[in-house]
């Protein structure tokens, strides 16, 4: 129905954002990380939006760019996730370290999502990890944001995995190769180089 809403930022608080749209006040529940990427309050956003009808209420669902509303419409699509927990699982982490945690199904990393426990996570692994590729890990890192010391993937890691990528290799083979050596180093040529050996090794 909504596939954006701008306007003006009436209030935000951890969860929610007002939006005044000529007038009208549309109350959005938004992640954190869409959260902290607005502007201050009076000032313009633009967000992309997701309406949820239920029977006796309409909720709007707010996000700062078309990934992030592209990964809600994909966990809710997961048997029992509903779109309060798809908002705690996007707030849980960059929405980067996100998609390589399905990638790689790093379960430990998904599970630290509130509300979110391991055969839950294991859940979104398996139905999502096909769904995820290349280009959810371009455009997964949102203007202003940083990757969490929690998260299932440094730098490093990421930039491995996008290396691989570049020289032919799936996102899913790219994620699994890297997995399997990011305890050995935090360099991002040293993984290639060492995820590269792996694969030959296991042919």
């Amino acid at each position: 129905m909504f596939a954006f809403l701008e306007g003006v930022i009436a209030a935000k608080n951890l969860n929610e954002v007002v939006l005044d749209v000529q007038g009208v006040g549309f109350q959005l529940t938004c992640s954190m990380n869409t959260i902290t990427s607005l502007p201050q309050n009076g000032e313009k956003a633009r967000l992309f939006t997701v309406l949820n009808v239920k029977e006796d209420l309409l909720e709007l669902f707010g996000f700062s760019s078309k990934d992030e509303k592209r990964m809600f419409e994909r966990l809710t699509s997961v048997s029992g996730i509903g779109p309060k927990t798809a908002i705690q699982i996007l707030s849980s982490m960059p929405l980067r370290d996100l998609t390589l945690a399905i990638m790689t199904g790093d379960t430990t990393a998904l599970a630290r999502a509130q509300g979110i426990g391991k055969k839950t996570a294991q859940r979104i692994a398996l139905e999502l990890k096909e769904k995820v590729d290349e280009s959810d890990l371009q455009g997964g890192v949102m203007p202003g944001e940083k990757p969490l010391a929690a998260a299932p993937a440094t730098d490093g890691v990421a930039e491995a995995i996008e290396g691989l990528i570049s020289l032919g290799y799936t996102a899913q083979e790219a994620a699994r190769a890297v997995k399997a050596v990011a305890d050995q180093s935090d360099d991002s040529a040293q993984l290639i180089m060492l995820a590269l050996r792996g694969m030959s090794a296991g042919r």
